[in-house]
């Protein structure tokens, strides 16, 4: 790049992407050059740009004069060869693979042999983009998120035959406009939407499985697991239409690699019309945006029977939750009792038999994030109403919410979350990125309240260990197999940080 003390940056593409790139970058200080083939986008977003600095003056997030100058900054420009004098171009137009070939390929002709070639492509390889353009060592994948502002991660892509040395110069140049970057290498959906396919995939899965419904898998996952969103609220944000061709991308880019197989049910759903929440209707229903949640079931109001609580995983904190909400308790699994049981990674049905219960009075709760939640309650296929009835109010006393589902290896949590850690830990393996780098981006790009990598150290990685064998021993599916990373770092007893010695 130049001597100057600020790289002069070109952006090409003034749709929702493009104007979001020129915007934080004229506000970090840089002079930005800014086209788009059709004249009217370009002052458009141009206009867009001098609102949100405008909005930014009244929010106080910047002064007057900072607003004008980032604004003075911002040079529209009617052709290509106006971009000359850039030090890095990034082209943030349709995403198909020739377009973006033929603008870099013109480009290499007008820019300076050391200037920069960067494509925010989101799911195209940076190698192929890069391969029939003059110097191909010059381009490197800078992918920023929607709203670019506001999303403050950008994952550096280099392709294979990039300069080594340009992946830190634009981790530097990322680092100056406030941006956490994070290196991923040239790989099917990068980082960020390679590491998503766990939460959406397996929610899906357990919908098609009949398991639950979409608000009760939702609601597990923020109440239980702590994430901020499920994968249905997550759906209906990013609308399917969007969602469902990344899933069957990826799927195909990793020559239908069974971790990432898509749901059928997508398909009828975008055919349908049901996208989300910019159709006002997809797993949920919206009314002027705003979503409609299904009323809450009302825990019963019931005599209960004694209960019988099994040993085993999460065992110690069941009974003395039971024993404070004052339920009685019993040393055997007497014909009367609600037999309560806490497996990891295997259904109800199985666990019962495999230890002599009685399945149509057994009923299992999801121990992996204790109690302090929402708690998950479990039947087998034969269990009596009235012990249904029972165990919901057992455990709603005191106010908690409870979730009743069907019977299923893994319940809700332990799938989705064994399945997000197992795909983080397989990018870990692929050497993709960092362990570091994958909960980052995770957490930046994806809204995780915990990367994957420490929520599977907290959680214990022996435990998902014994979620996914039994998961892959219930189904045969090999979904399920866990990665070499996780199994060595679980048999080891080490963090799932722990990199390669």
């Amino acid at each position: 790049m130049s001597a100057a003390t600020k790289p002069v940056i070109g952006v090409i593409g003034a749709g929702t992407m493009g104007r979001g790139i020129a915007q934080v970058f004229v506000q970090a200080g840089h002079r930005v050059l800014f086209h788009d083939a059709s004249t009217p986008a370009l002052e458009a977003a141009c206009t867009f740009i001098g609102d949100m600095l405008t909005r930014a003056v009244a929010k106080d997030r910047m002064t007057q004069a900072e607003a004008g100058a980032a604004i003075a900054r911002l040079e529209p420009v009617d052709s290509l060869d106006s971009f000359a004098p850039c030090d890095v171009v990034i082209e943030a137009i349709v995403e198909a693979l020739e377009p973006k070939q033929a603008l870099f390929t013109k480009l290499a002709d007008i820019l300076r042999n050391d200037a920069i070639l960067a494509t925010n492509t989101s799911s195209l390889a940076v190698t192929r983009i890069a391969a029939p353009v003059p110097g191909p060592e010059r381009v490197v994948g800078l992918h920023f998120f929607n709203p670019v502002p506001l999303m403050k991660l950008v994952e550096v892509i280099p392709g294979l035959r990039t300069r080594p040395d340009l992946v830190a110069e634009m981790t530097t140049l990322i680092d100056g406009i406030g941006h956490t970057p994070v290196t991923a290498t040239d790989s099917p959906g990068f980082l960020v939407n390679h590491a998503g396919r766990g939460l959406y995939t397996e929610g899906l899965r357990l919908l098609q499985e009949g398991v639950a419904t979409p608000h009760q898998i939702d609601d597990v996952m923020r109440e239980a697991a702590g994430f901020r969103m499920g994968p249905f609220e997550l759906l209906d944000l990013t609308g399917l239409d969007v969602s469902f061709p990344v899933m069957q991308s990826i799927y195909e880019q990793f020559w239908q690699e069974p971790r990432f197989r898509p749901s059928p049910m997508p398909p009828l759903r975008v055919a349908a019309g049901l996208l989300g929440r910019k159709t006002g209707e997809g797993f949920y229903r919206y009314d002027a945006g705003k979503i409609i949640r299904p009323a809450p079931v009302e825990a019963p109001d019931i005599d209960l029977p004694p209960v019988y609580v099994t040993p085993g995983d999460g065992a110690a904190e069941l009974t003395q939750t039971l024993l404070d909400a004052g339920v009685t308790l019993c040393n055997s699994p007497s014909p009367e009792a609600l037999l309560l049981i806490s497996p990891l990674g295997r259904d109800a049905t199985s666990t019962a038999l495999d230890l002599d219960l009685d399945p149509t009075r057994t009923v299992a709760v999801d121990p992996l994030f204790g109690l302090a939640g929402r708690r998950t309650v479990m039947t087998t296929p034969v269990t009596r109403p009235e012990m249904r009835e029972a165990a919901f109010a057992a455990l709603a006393r005191g106010g908690k919410g409870v979730t009743v589902i069907h019977d299923s290896p893994g319940f809700v949590a332990q799938r989705m979350v064994a399945t997000i850690t197992n795909i983080a830990c397989e990018i870990a393996q692929a050497r993709i990125a960092t362990p570091e780098d994958i909960d980052r981006a995770t957490m930046l790009g994806l809204g995780y309240r915990i990367g994957p990598m420490v929520l599977g150290d907290r959680l214990g990685p022996a435990r998902i260990m014994t979620i996914l064998t039994a998961l892959q021993e219930a189904t045969g599916d090999p979904r399920y197999r866990p990665s070499l990373w996780l199994k060595r770092r679980a048999a080891l007893g080490v963090s799932l940080l722990t990199p390669e010695g």
